[in-house]
């Protein structure tokens, strides 16, 4: 949520997603439902992400952190983003929209990952 909050800030891509989503500044109604869903699709991403890492670790061994790593990006590309560039074609999103989506998308991956991997490590 944090990576988020950043990412969609107004001076970050904050802006530029609102002009290509057609998102009116003021116009959302209650934050609190989305936020909410937000927080619990994050639990459950890094949960799965924790998951499929000790997998991964299991299975290839050596370092915890680059396992994690390489697991984050491979569940980001085969899942997150694959979905994502499916269903904005269908909806007729702009290629904009849907490369900032998925960009934002791998850094929360990547940033899980490192809490994880770096947890994992210390916790050895």
């Amino acid at each position: 949520m944090i990576v988020g909050s950043v990412w969609y800030a107004p001076k970050v891509f904050g802006n530029y997603w609102m002009r290509v989503a057609k998102v009116t500044p003021g116009e959302s109604k209650d934050a609190v439902k989305p936020l909410l869903v937000t927080l619990v699709v994050s639990f459950v991403s890094a949960w799965v992400l924790a998951g499929s890492a000790a997998i991964a670790q299991e299975f290839y061994g050596g370092n915890f952190l680059a396992n994690t790593l390489i697991t984050a990006l491979i569940l980001w590309a085969g899942f997150t983003a694959a979905r994502f560039i499916t269903h904005d074609a269908f909806e007729g999103r702009p290629v904009g929209l849907t490369l900032l989506n998925c960009a934002h998308e791998l850094v929360t991956f990547v940033v899980m990952a490192l809490v994880i991997g770096l947890f994992g490590i210390s916790a050895a």
